[in-house]
């Protein structure tokens, strides 16, 4: 073999080399935006329990995990808590359906913060296959007293027959709370929307809603429509946005989106969370709540996932902020 030949076959290893350097960093930089799903999921639900979905998690001053979560063989709210966020203490009803509103035959889908020595829920209810959403009270997280009428109605064209998965937050440097909630059909919602409330009872619709709806770019995993989120104000008017995308109504994933006003949303198209092969969320992964651990600098998520009609919740970590 010449010379010419030598380097000529160096030049084509050193060319396969590089491809495949490339190749292994587009890989490490996929791997990094995926949430690592813990080892033991679910963490919450079983035989026993029935489906639990939806879940909302808050930390009370003394350190302890409180999750809100749908039970749907009760039709009801529950509360659990927790000192790690995996093991949790046995299912409390917090909510029960109320028949006599005519809105609320199932009570679900809640969001509480703790504002001012009270807790604050938004929920949904639902009836006649139509969803609107809540607001009860409570000095302990346990007993709440809810209003008889719903604080938020389906009536733009875009809300089609619901309102659904309301996510609040309060806003310290502009003294408001303020809602992102799901709207459209009624058991898994199209677009997401936003409102806000100086007093968590009088919402006003922003006048350019729907904010989020199914992603254009039709090879993109969230293209058929999207639903409930978990929103965090994390510096100076910045946004993340945790919330559901769909690519078929069976299929459900989780992804992020970012804002600078809470708005106008930028999305990067990429799943953080999607179901697993032979997992307890082998065919979608639902709602995520999230809480931000500063000691280990990473996103704890929650979520549900389903299989068949088995619904339980899961978690899982992220480290990218």
């Amino acid at each position: 073999m010449n010379k010419k030949s030598i380097e000529t076959l160096l030049m084509i290893d050193i060319i396969i080399l590089v491809i495949i350097l490339f190749i292994a960093i587009i890989k490490i930089g996929e791997k990094s935006n995926e949430c690592t799903k813990y080892e033991y999921n679910p963490i919450l639900g079983n035989e026993d329990t029935g489906s639990l979905f939806d879940p909302h998690v808050i930390i009370d001053s003394d350190g302890i995990y409180r999750m809100y979560v749908s039970w749907r063989k009760k039709k009801a709210i529950a509360v659990t808590t927790s000192n790690d966020g995996i093991n949790w203490t046995p299912l409390k009803i917090v909510l029960n359906r109320e028949l006599s509103t005519g809105w609320e035959d199932e009570v679900n889908r809640a969001t509480v913060i703790y504002k001012e020595g009270m807790y604050h829920m938004w929920y949904t209810g639902q009836a006649n296959n139509i969803s609107r959403i809540g607001y009860a009270i409570s000095k302990d997280g346990y007993l709440f007293e809810r209003r008889s009428e719903p604080v938020i109605y389906n009536e733009e064209q875009w809300e089609n027959d619901s309102v659904m998965n309301p996510d609040v937050i309060y806003d310290e440097e502009e003294n408001i709370f303020k809602m992102w909630y799901a709207a459209g059909e009624t058991y898994e919602p199209d677009v997401i929307a936003y409102a806000t409330s100086r007093d968590g009872v009088n919402w006003n619709k922003y006048n350019e809603n729907p904010i989020l709806k199914a992603n254009e770019n039709k090879r993109a995993l969230d293209n058929f429509k999207v639903g409930g989120c978990d929103v965090h104000k994390i510096s100076n008017n910045s946004y993340i946005m945790f919330y559901i995308g769909y690519t078929d109504i069976d299929t459900a994933r989780i992804f992020i989106a970012k804002s600078q006003n809470g708005m106008k949303w930028e999305r990067n198209g990429k799943a953080v969370i999607s179901p697993q092969k032979d997992k307890f969320d082998s065919e979608a992964c639902y709602k995520p709540t999230a809480i931000f651990d500063s000691k280990n600098n990473k996103w704890m998520i929650w979520y549900n996932g389903r299989t068949a009609n088995k619904e339980y919740i899961g978690l899982a970590t992220y480290n990218e902020i």
